[in-house]
Protein backbone atom coordinates (compact mmCIF):
# COMPACT_ATOMS: atom_id res chain seq x y z
CA UNK A 1 0.00 0.00 0.00
CA UNK A 2 1.34 3.44 -0.86
CA UNK A 3 1.73 6.31 1.56
CA UNK A 4 -0.75 9.17 1.56
CA UNK A 5 0.40 12.10 -0.58
CA UNK A 6 1.64 15.25 1.07
CA UNK A 7 -1.01 17.95 1.26
CA UNK A 8 -1.04 19.97 -1.95
CA UNK A 9 -1.46 23.70 -2.24
CA UNK A 10 -2.18 23.97 -5.98
CA UNK A 11 -3.10 20.59 -7.42
CA UNK A 12 -6.77 19.97 -6.57
CA UNK A 13 -7.28 16.97 -4.25
CA UNK A 14 -10.06 15.67 -6.50
CA UNK A 15 -7.57 15.48 -9.38
CA UNK A 16 -5.22 13.32 -7.29
CA UNK A 17 -8.01 11.09 -5.96
CA UNK A 18 -9.28 10.46 -9.52
CA UNK A 19 -5.97 8.91 -10.65
CA UNK A 20 -6.53 5.33 -11.83
CA UNK A 21 -3.15 4.32 -13.31
CA UNK A 22 -0.23 3.37 -11.08
CA UNK A 23 3.37 2.31 -11.38
CA UNK A 24 3.67 0.73 -7.95
CA UNK A 25 6.47 1.08 -5.41
CA UNK A 26 9.12 -1.58 -5.99
CA UNK A 27 8.29 -1.93 -9.69
CA UNK A 28 10.25 -0.72 -12.69
CA UNK A 29 8.86 0.29 -16.07
CA UNK A 30 10.67 1.32 -19.23
CA UNK A 31 8.64 2.89 -22.00
CA UNK A 32 6.29 5.75 -22.78
CA UNK A 33 2.81 6.54 -21.46
CA UNK A 34 0.62 8.68 -23.72
CA UNK A 35 -3.05 9.54 -23.52
CA UNK A 36 -5.44 11.76 -25.46
CA UNK A 37 -7.90 11.63 -22.52
CA UNK A 38 -8.00 13.67 -19.33
CA UNK A 39 -6.68 10.89 -17.09
CA UNK A 40 -4.11 10.57 -14.36
CA UNK A 41 -1.12 8.45 -13.41
CA UNK A 42 0.84 8.07 -10.19
CA UNK A 43 4.41 6.84 -10.16
CA UNK A 44 5.61 5.28 -6.90
CA UNK A 45 8.13 3.00 -8.60
CA UNK A 46 10.89 3.59 -11.16
CA UNK A 47 10.09 4.81 -14.68
CA UNK A 48 12.45 5.39 -17.60
CA UNK A 49 10.42 7.08 -20.30
CA UNK A 50 7.99 9.85 -21.13
CA UNK A 51 4.50 10.62 -19.86
CA UNK A 52 2.34 12.80 -22.08
CA UNK A 53 -1.28 13.91 -21.95
CA UNK A 54 -2.38 15.68 -25.14
CA UNK A 55 -4.92 17.65 -23.11
CA UNK A 56 -5.79 17.54 -19.44
CA UNK A 57 -4.00 14.97 -17.34
CA UNK A 58 -2.65 14.74 -13.82
CA UNK A 59 0.77 13.33 -12.99
CA UNK A 60 1.71 12.53 -9.40
CA UNK A 61 5.26 11.40 -8.67
CA UNK A 62 4.94 9.84 -5.21
CA UNK A 63 7.58 10.13 -2.49
CA UNK A 64 9.17 6.81 -3.56
CA UNK A 65 8.81 7.55 -7.27
CA UNK A 66 11.80 8.03 -9.57
CA UNK A 67 11.44 9.10 -13.20
CA UNK A 68 14.58 9.33 -15.36
CA UNK A 69 15.50 10.50 -18.87
CA UNK A 70 12.08 11.86 -19.46
CA UNK A 71 9.73 14.46 -20.83
CA UNK A 72 6.59 14.90 -18.74
CA UNK A 73 3.58 16.91 -19.93
CA UNK A 74 0.20 17.30 -18.21
CA UNK A 75 -2.15 19.98 -16.92
CA UNK A 76 -1.22 19.21 -13.29
CA UNK A 77 2.16 17.90 -12.12
CA UNK A 78 2.82 17.13 -8.44
CA UNK A 79 6.34 15.93 -7.57
CA UNK A 80 7.12 14.35 -4.20
CA UNK A 81 9.85 12.01 -5.51
CA UNK A 82 12.69 12.51 -8.00
CA UNK A 83 12.43 13.53 -11.65
CA UNK A 84 15.34 13.84 -14.07
CA UNK A 85 14.30 15.45 -17.34
CA UNK A 86 11.92 18.06 -18.70
CA UNK A 87 8.56 18.92 -17.11
CA UNK A 88 5.72 20.88 -18.75
CA UNK A 89 2.74 21.75 -16.56
CA UNK A 90 -0.05 23.48 -18.44
CA UNK A 91 -2.03 24.50 -15.33
CA UNK A 92 -0.04 23.89 -12.14
CA UNK A 93 3.40 22.63 -11.17
CA UNK A 94 3.94 21.77 -7.53
CA UNK A 95 7.12 20.35 -6.01
CA UNK A 96 6.79 19.13 -2.41
CA UNK A 97 9.47 19.44 0.24
CA UNK A 98 10.57 15.86 -0.48
CA UNK A 99 10.66 16.49 -4.24
CA UNK A 100 13.68 16.81 -6.50
CA UNK A 101 13.76 18.02 -10.10
CA UNK A 102 16.99 17.78 -12.08
CA UNK A 103 16.16 19.39 -15.40
CA UNK A 104 14.08 22.18 -16.84
CA UNK A 105 10.44 22.93 -16.07
CA UNK A 106 7.89 25.20 -17.67
CA UNK A 107 4.40 26.11 -16.56
CA UNK A 108 1.53 28.14 -17.99
CA UNK A 109 -0.40 29.24 -14.91
CA UNK A 110 0.65 28.38 -11.34
CA UNK A 111 3.78 27.14 -9.58
CA UNK A 112 4.51 26.21 -5.97
CA UNK A 113 7.94 25.16 -4.72
CA UNK A 114 7.75 24.06 -1.12
CA UNK A 115 10.57 25.40 1.08
CA UNK A 116 12.61 22.16 1.04
CA UNK A 117 12.08 21.32 -2.65
CA UNK A 118 15.27 20.83 -4.64
CA UNK A 119 15.56 22.04 -8.23
CA UNK A 120 18.63 22.00 -10.44
CA UNK A 121 17.68 23.49 -13.77
CA UNK A 122 15.70 26.30 -15.35
CA UNK A 123 12.07 27.13 -14.53
CA UNK A 124 10.21 29.16 -17.12
CA UNK A 125 6.75 30.75 -17.16
CA UNK A 126 5.05 30.19 -20.55
CA UNK A 127 1.83 32.17 -19.95
CA UNK A 128 0.88 35.68 -20.90
CA UNK A 129 2.84 38.49 -19.24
Amino acid sequence: MTAQPAPTRLVPAERLSAITSLIAEGSAFEGHFQSSRDQGIKVDGHLRGNISFESGGTLHVGATGVIENTRLEADYVFIEGKVTGTVIARKALEIAGSGTLVGDASYDDLIDLHPRARVRGKIEYRGEL
